[in-house]
């Protein structure tokens, strides 16, 4: 009867451990509030290191990961990410990478001296030509790419550490 009282008292004291610990834990609480800072265009920056593209609906990390990485970190970092209090972030399509493209816009690359990249917003700081998408081929073990230089979609070993990272998420709303 004693030991089977005790068990009793150790069973009630872990469910009274968890139901403390569940009411009293702040709960990961996703960014209500942003306050816009700057626009371009059609694009909005946040004080809250984002920014809001009004054609697509995509909200934007303000910057790549500043690395060459290969598209499994890429992956990763893009999921991981929690930039403006979201955790939603995700590795981009080609097309919405395409999105950004503007021809008609240049600025030299971090990466390089003699080379520009071509994005729609400076409010977006990309620091070197290829960014990762989040296609990869079904029969070979290439990972796509689009290069902000010429503007065209490529595909590399997904291994190769030549690409860098740039979060995305779609905008549900902002506040």
């Amino acid at each position: 009867m004693k030991k089977l009282l005790g068990t009793m008292l150790a069973i009630i004291s872990v469910v009274i451990l968890i139901v403390i610990l569940i009411c009293c834990s702040k709960p990961y609480v996703e960014h209500t509030t942003t306050v816009e800072t700057t626009k371009d265009g059609r694009f909005i920056a946040y004080d809250d290191g984002t920014v809001l593209d009004t054609k697509t609906k995509l909200m934007w990390a303000t910057k790549d990961n500043g690395n060459n990485i290969g598209w499994q970190d890429a992956k990763f970092y893009c999921e991981n990410y929690h930039g403006g209090g979201y955790k939603d972030w995700r590795m981009p399509k080609l097309d919405e990478l395409e999105g950004l493209y503007d021809e008609r816009k240049a600025r030299p690359a971090a990466c390089s001296s003699s080379n520009n990249i071509h994005i729609a917003t400076e409010l977006i700081d990309i620091t070197c030509f290829c960014l990762w998408a989040s296609e990869t081929s079904p029969t070979t073990d290439e990972a796509a790419i689009f290069d902000f230089g010429p503007g065209i979609r490529s595909a590399f070993a997904s291994q190769m550490i030549l690409s860098r990272a740039l979060p995305v998420r779609s905008a549900k709303q902002v506040n």
